[in-house]
């Protein structure tokens, strides 16, 4: 059994290879255990991103909740951010999301929330593991089940939710009257995000919003995967494209010309909208180490503190939490806004950006341009023996320049001009390795004699 990814992400694997019914039903029975340890409440939110026969995942994950003698409520194909909020206003013991995020087709996964809709930390995540290890799970009498509800108002509730963002600017939006385009991948955005957009007063082009599950391409929203996209922003002379991964928590944008806004810029432009609102004395936001520099200059404009977390959206969140920012997020596209929820929502994320770009009155790409210009590169090396051993040498080698060592995270090096970090992977022999400077080939350049000078042969 097992044979599974398991992370602070929650589970996920290949169906039919290692996420089987086995792996379905010990997990989601595990979940139900540490539930009881957690909270008093006998209530469960289930939801799923729109992947094909990811209701068979949520037949087995309802049963198993109903059998462990949790009332289940199901709220159908949802982005992951409204499970989080349905989670939380419900008042939940947990929720579980049945999604694989930005994986290809044939992967899905079950993500475990706490009461309060955020992801189980490495430590909650570690406790869950070793009840799933043990296999000793309770079930409840047959005259104490109860019947799943299902409940399909959350989109709905979460549309509201965003159009009440103190940042968000409806009649603005409304007044510019956006010409939009929209790949949902056919998944979980494909019903909310053009709502939303509809209801903001922009004309909306559907272009993979289905509903089906089946993808139109891969499914993470990188430029190179998003070329369909660009072409019909294009044909249809549209003021700008939108591409929302399969769960919703990443929001990536395409520039009025066809090109990438940046998922980096996603997240400096939101932090930049929310800053500029916020009547907040003492400012802070966070990001984790991973993300953009143009961050760091934006808070400093608005007199911002701004904190880093190891990559993850629960430690972005336990950060923020910490020092009470007001908004934060990571450059994949993820942005988190506490008002909303503590969670990367996609659409709370549309809303605030839109308003941006509507007050400002650019174009998208003109706006892109007045946002701080740095460029990130990302390489990865295959490490055949411990790469914790290349981890320390690289410490070792930097200790005596000038440069700013972070170990939070695994090594991360700031120069001041460029930046250069090293996080090793937890399911493959490898180390990535991310380069921030302030021209794309002066990046490359970085990396390229960074990696040739590590000298990992003998390691």
């Amino acid at each position: 059994m097992f044979n599974i990814i398991a992370s602070v992400s929650g589970v996920r694997g290949i169906m039919g290879k290692n996420l089987t019914p086995d792996n379905i039903n010990v997990f989601t029975s595990a979940f139900a255990e540490y539930c009881r340890e957690t909270s008093k409440s006998k209530k469960i939110v289930v939801g799923r991103d729109g992947r094909i026969f990811g209701s068979v995942i949520a037949n087995m994950v309802i049963s198993n909740l109903i059998l462990a003698g949790y009332k289940v409520i199901y709220i159908g194909i949802a982005p992951t951010p409204t499970i989080q909020i349905a989670t939380e206003e419900l008042k939940a013991a947990g929720g579980v999301a049945i999604t694989a995020s930005h994986n290809p087709q044939e992967w899905n996964g079950l993500k475990f929330l706490n009461s309060d809709g955020t992801f189980l930390d490495l430590q909650q995540n570690k406790r869950m593991l070793e009840i799933a290890s043990k296999g000793k799970f309770k079930f409840e009498k047959v005259q104490n089940l109860k019947n799943p509800e299902f409940d399909d108002t959350w989109l709905d509730k979460h549309i509201n939710k965003v159009l009440k963002l103190k940042s968000v600017n409806i009649a603005a939006i409304k007044k510019r009257k956006f010409k939009v385009v929209v790949d949902a991948v056919n998944s979980a955005a494909s019903v909310i995000a053009p709502a939303l957009l509809r209801k903001l007063g922009c004309r909306v082009t559907e272009l993979f919003c289905d509903e089906s599950g089946v993808f139109p391409h891969t499914p993470e929203p990188l430029p190179h995967n998003l070329v369909l996209l660009s072409r019909a922003v294009k044909k249809q002379k549209a003021d700008l494209g939108i591409a929302i991964d399969p769960d919703s928590d990443r929001l990536v944008l395409i520039t009025e010309k066809g090109e990438p806004y940046s998922e980096e810029n996603t997240v400096t432009t939101a932090i930049k909208r929310i800053l500029r609102y916020s009547n907040a004395k003492r400012k802070a936001v966070t990001v984790n180490l991973s993300t953009t520099r143009a961050v760091d200059d934006i808070a400093n404009q608005y007199g911002a503190k701004t904190f880093r977390s190891p990559v993850g959206e629960i430690n972005v969140v336990k950060e923020m939490k910490r020092n009470k920012s007001i908004a934060g997020g990571e450059g994949s596209g993820g942005v988190i806004i506490p008002e909303i929820h503590y969670g990367r929502d996609a659409l709370a994320a549309l809303g605030v950006i839109l308003s941006e770009f509507a007050e400002t009155g650019l174009k998208v790409s003109e706006y892109k341009n007045k946002l701080p210009q740095y460029f990130i590169t990302k390489a990865k090396i295959e490490v055949k023996g411990n790469p914790n051993k290349v981890l320390k040498k690289v410490i070792s080698n930097h200790r005596k320049q000038k440069c700013i060592i972070n170990t939070d995270d695994g090594v991360k090096l700031d120069f001041g001009n460029y930046w250069i970090h090293l996080r090793k992977s937890n399911t493959e022999p490898i180390i990535r390795i991310i380069t921030e400077a302030k021209s794309s080939e002066e990046a490359e350049r970085i990396q390229k004699g960074f990696i040739s000078g590590l000298n990992i042969k003998n390691l």
